[in-house]
């Protein structure tokens, strides 16, 4: 399975040229370490998939046919002779500014595994991007696009996408309980940005290319959208230990390709809309949180969305919620606004898929 590239060197040739505190040190000879900071353990902890249920969930690590590794969350086999039904798929976008995190962190893992029931979704895939600044941007939306076409596969044919001749049991419980036209992509943080930039490039490459699969709708949680000039929520709200201001700095410009900056269609709320004027994109959900770093830039994005043309429905997370508060399954547990204001944002995830 992909896994972080981490360097550790005592090599006095080496030197960092860039660092973003605690989490990544990227050196002069191109070699990167990542690193957690002190209290992010638990939640960088990696989680095995495993075929026996746990609390009605499996999970499977696959490697599909296109060269792109995903997770894979269902709901337990069903009873035998038991009726299936039809349901909506996840496709899910990490975030981490493009540089950080993988699908199987405990910070994923403890929030999308129960949105399987939750959601009452057949599934949901969730892919392991490639990371910046060794895989700088566009490489996670060709991963992305990649992920779309493998599920294209899997709807098709009768055999298991991943290079075989038998049918994997985990996919072909995928492919018996799917609606492959009711596809929706997801994505938190810098991974809400990738649901605006994968549904881009289906949009530009045409939707027939991907049939049976249909992008029925994307969800953006706390979406990483950002410029070079400095918003109010940038400078009023607090950090957190997954947002501060030198995390927006700096892994966004690792993130981006060389040359660009935030001021980039892939980080620009106004230029990302802008780009995609022209393109058929599907109806968004934007989920904003009151006391994200990124709260202005956000709610720009929609306002700019909609200026082209586009459908996007905006729900604010209000009270003293930060950058996905709804990750941190610590504050979940113990606080009671954050557990409900993680049960609304739940609700209006379910509402929106519901409607298409």
């Amino acid at each position: 399975m992909a896994s972080t590239t981490t360097v550790e060197t005592t090599d006095p040739s080496k030197t960092v040229i860039e660092e973003v505190t605690g989490w990544l040190r990227l050196y002069s000879d191109g070699t990167v370490e990542r690193l957690t900071p002190p209290g992010a353990e638990p939640f960088t902890a990696i989680i095995q998939p495993y075929t026996e249920p746990h609390n009605g969930v499996t999970v499977h690590d696959i490697t599909t046919n296109g060269g792109v590794h995903v997770r894979l969350y269902l709901h337990e086999p069903p009873v035998a002779d038991a009726p299936r039904r039809r349901r909506a798929i996840l496709v899910h976008f990490h975030g981490g500014g493009f540089c950080l995190s993988r699908p199987s962190w405990a910070l994923y893992h403890n929030f999308y595994a129960p949105l399987v029931s939750k959601l009452d979704v057949a599934g949901i895939v969730s892919v392991f991007l490639p990371l910046a600044p060794e895989h700088r941007l566009p490489a996670a939306i060709d991963a992305g696009h990649a992920a779309l076409l493998w599920l294209r596969d899997v709807a098709a044919c009768n055999k298991d996408g991943n290079n075989g001749d038998h049918v994997d049991p985990a996919l072909g419980r995928l492919r018996d309980e799917a609606d492959f036209s009711r596809v929706f992509l997801i994505g938190d943080s810098s991974g809400g940005n990738l649901v605006h930039l994968v549904a881009a490039s289906v949009a530009k490459a045409g939707t027939t290319a991907l049939h049976p699969v249909r992008i029925a709708g994307g969800v953006l949680l706390n979406p990483g959208f950002a410029k070079e000039e400095k918003s109010q929520s940038d400078l009023e709200n607090p950090p957190s230990l997954f947002l501060t201001e030198e995390m927006v700095d700096k892994l966004l410009a690792l993130g981006v390709p060389v040359g660009m900056n935030k001021d980039s269609p892939y980080t620009s709320p106004v230029l990302a809309a802008e780009a995609v004027a022209c393109l058929k994109m599907p109806p968004m959900l934007l989920m904003v949180a009151e006391k994200d770093l990124l709260h202005d830039p956000q709610v720009e994005y929609s306002e700019a969305m909609v200026r082209v043309g586009k459908t996007v429905e905006t729900v604010v997370s209000s009270g003293s919620v930060a950058h996905i508060f709804y990750l941190n399954f610590f504050a979940v547990e113990s606080d009671p606004l954050t557990a409900e204001r993680t049960g609304e944002l739940i609700d209006a995830i379910r509402t929106f898929i519901n409607k298409r």
